[in-house]
């Protein structure tokens, strides 16, 4: 998920009071239609074709299960051993080994246009959708719409409408084919509307761009994104390493000041994993300790922090740097 989709989903999953045990109304099918009556009046004075309106807004319905599912996502406590187990098991590393080869081509090529290694593209592509199995089925400008007339964040989920609505104004996506999560995430790569405006890419040239169904387009916008908030292909994500005795774990953290070399890192009692010494290269390297001292610890270099503007969780960036790394080593 880009740093759009992300500011959009940790505001989402901010535990709020229900409306209605603070005396709000009821939201109802007949209010959403009112507030969509209103919301193209807006849309008529910022220039939108009063027909086009018409088209997108026909048949959007008030989806009560994406409150629903706004308002009752889980917050049970997890470990990243847990969530590497859910996230990374076997039968998604050997997908991502036959997917890689059987795209083999068309990832090298996206790969050399954007500068981004096609082992990282397949592991965003596997941990977001599962390899376009899992993209959503609920109608875009509905549950946007419906996100929008809630009101909670009211402001923000109509950007993505109006974002929403120009993706389907330039011809991007036929109006019964757009669909995405509950929150509007959308296509293979679970792009916000306003993250696909940004960063998806018409790779084969044919005027669309479509993450939903083209992998030219899937694996190009992913590599935009990753092109575009700074990634180099020289270098690789992270890895695991091990701490002496009395470490200082005040050290630790993703603030870019805290970043030391390989070298200062050595030399304040970090070693690789198997306890041998780090590389001897003048690369800068963030420590991280997702679950604390006890748990899994990295360093992890700039490649890392642009995964974090894709998604602010550690535990996501992790996955896909250890996914890529078992696309690497073949299993």
């Amino acid at each position: 998920m880009s740093r759009f989709v992300f500011s959009m989903m940790m505001l989402i999953c901010v535990s709020l009071t229900p409306l209605s045990l603070r005396g709000e109304p009821q939201k109802s099918q007949a209010g959403f239609e009112q507030y969509i009556k209103s919301f193209k009046q807006e849309a008529l004075s910022k220039g939108y074709d009063a027909g086009f309106l018409d088209s997108v807004f026909t048949g959007a319905t008030f989806r009560q299960r994406v409150v629903k599912a706004d308002k009752n996502q889980p917050e049970r406590k997890i470990t990243l051993d847990t969530y590497l187990a859910t996230r990374v098991p076997d039968w998604k590393v050997k997908q991502a080994l036959d997917l890689f080869a059987k795209h083999r081509a068309l990832l090298e090529d996206v790969a050399q246009a954007f500068g981004v290694q096609a082992r990282f593209i397949v592991a965003l592509w596997g941990n977001e959708s599962n390899f376009g199995k899992i993209m959503g089925k609920y109608p875009v400008i509905s549950s946007l719409a419906t996100m929008a007339y809630e009101g909670r964040r009211e402001e923000m989920f109509k950007k993505q409408l109006y974002a929403a609505m120009d993706i389907l104004r330039q011809g991007h996506i036929n109006q019964d084919e757009f669909l995405g999560s509950w929150a509007g995430a959308m296509g293979q790569s679970q792009f916000m509307p306003t993250s696909f405006l940004h960063y998806a890419y018409d790779f084969d040239g044919d005027g669309k761009k479509d993450i939903w169904n083209n992998p030219a387009d899937v694996f190009a916008s992913i590599a935009n994104f990753l092109k575009t908030e700074g990634w180099s292909d020289k270098g690789t994500w992270g890895r695991q390493v091990k701490l002496h005795d009395g470490f200082d774990i005040s050290l630790a953290g993703l603030d870019k000041a805290k970043m030391r070399t390989l070298d200062e890192w050595q030399g304040l009692g970090v070693t690789k994993y198997d306890g041998s010494a780090l590389p001897n290269v003048n690369v800068k390297a963030s420590l991280i300790m997702p679950d604390g001292e006890k748990g899994r610890i990295y360093l992890v270099y700039d490649n890392f922090h642009t995964l974090m503007g894709w998604n602010r969780s550690s535990y996501f960036g992790v996955a896909v740097g250890y996914l890529s790394d078992r696309i690497k080593k073949g299993r």
